[in-house]
């Protein structure tokens, strides 16, 4: 039975099967967040600092970089559809792990454990989502799944922090877990069995993942991550000591923000499917312009916001067509290369984040916008040397990879 939908005429819409995908992305983008907004009930049920609470978001990022290549070598015989179901497995025993949790040191591991399943259940739900729709559609379909980590910072994140604040952290936890359990039934429910054309090897992958066309691409997505990172982990310094924001306004300014990474994930992908290359370059170069503006905008509330909108659409426009650049450019191995792609990415947000400490304490808090505009075209110039080098190698002769709508 052929699971690709049909070429109709009129507007196709994506199968049902991708929402499953995008609630299970929801629910992880959720886990991953919500802490931030309940470090001091984390803290005081705990007995802990707010500083070692904090270590509950870095463990977790740890756990992403570390459990997605170790996870995807370890079960990459097992069919992608049984391992979908694994990963939620593992995500669901981990954040119940994380209700239960009797002391500071248990809610660590359980927030590593759970983190082993981020990167490998958004790698292979990518992979899936791609297989699920015409190849002219794969990078909107990508961006479908995505998207269900940019609403769960606008929608999941407020609402889970609300549900800890009224009801305790743990009852938070309690809402990731029934997530994930609706998630487990409709993969198992909608998502098709699809038949795997050749089992790869473990050298195989491994060959894809250091093809140095995919390592370069990786980078450019570190950069762009980065980028967002060193500005968006001091956003609030930013729009209360320039802008002059008061603390109770600034929730809103990020849920406009969030808003625009939406829009930017599914704008994204759309210009991917389109021209993936050229809008991939093309992206970068406006977001280190929107960046550059940022210096001078937060000098006015007005604009400081709709900067901050038009920079979160800018920020994930380019995060489909990475995830589908890597994905064609590792097509004969795809699994370790498009897993390892969220071990990079949060890499990049660490990286961002304390690359944005070094700039406020040697340089000063207002020069963060150009400075990460700077990040953003050493992004923009790793995508253009992959597209350099590749038609480089087609001149030559050499055989590619074909890489769909790259030019």
């Amino acid at each position: 039975m052929n699971t690709r939908p049909q070429n109709v005429k009129g507007k196709e819409r994506f199968p049902f099967s991708l929402l499953c995908l995008t609630l299970g992305a929801f629910a992880i983008g959720m886990t991953e967040f919500v802490i931030m907004g309940l470090l001091p009930n984390v803290a005081q049920d705990l007995g802990v600092t707010i500083p070692q609470a904090g270590q509950l978001i870095t463990s977790y990022a740890i756990g992403v970089a570390i459990g997605a290549p170790v996870l995807t070598i370890l079960t990459h015989k097992v069919p992608q559809k049984k391992l979908l179901c694994l990963l939620m497995i593992i995500f669901i025993v981990g954040n119940a792990l994380s209700v239960i949790a009797p002391n500071y040191g248990f809610l660590i591991a359980a927030r590593i454990g759970t983190a082993f399943a981020h990167g490998t259940f958004l790698g292979v739900g990518s992979l899936m989502a791609a297989r699920l729709v015409r190849p002219e559609k794969r990078a909107g379909a990508v961006s479908m799944v995505l998207s269900g980590l940019t609403v769960a910072n606008i929608i999941g994140v407020p609402f889970g922090t609300f549900i800890g604040q009224q009801l305790g952290w743990r009852a938070s936890f309690a809402a990731i877990v029934i997530m994930g359990l609706i998630s487990l039934v409709g993969i198992i429910r909608f998502i098709p069995v699809m038949r795997q054309d050749q089992h790869t090897s473990i050298a195989q992958e491994i060959r894809s993942l250091v093809n140095p066309q995919v390592l370069l691409m990786l980078l450019t997505g570190a950069f762009a991550c980065a980028s967002l990172f060193a500005v968006f982990t001091y956003i609030t310094p930013l729009l209360m000591d320039i802008s002059g924001f008061a603390e109770a306004s600034i929730t809103w300014i990020l849920v406009l923000f969030g808003i625009g990474v939406t829009i930017g994930n599914i704008v994204g992908g759309r210009l991917a499917d389109w021209k993936l290359m050229p809008s991939l370059i093309v992206n970068f170069g406006v977001l280190a312009v929107i960046l550059a503006v940022l210096t001078f905008a937060l000098q006015s509330k007005a604009l400081a916001i709709i900067t901050v909108f038009i920079w979160g659409v800018a920020a994930f426009g380019m995060m489909p067509g990475l995830q589908v650049r890597i994905m064609n450019l590792a097509s004969e191995a795809p699994l370790l290369a498009t897993t390892s792609t969220h071990s990079v990415l949060n890499l990049g947000n660490a990286s961002g984040a304390f690359f944005g400490g070094v700039v406020i304490t040697y340089m000063g808090l207002h020069n963060l916008p150009w400075v990460s505009a700077v990040i953003a075209l050493a992004g923009m110039a790793g995508a253009i040397g992959s597209l350099a080098l590749e038609r480089r190698l087609n001149s030559a002769g050499k055989p590619q990879v074909k890489l769909g709508s790259s030019a």
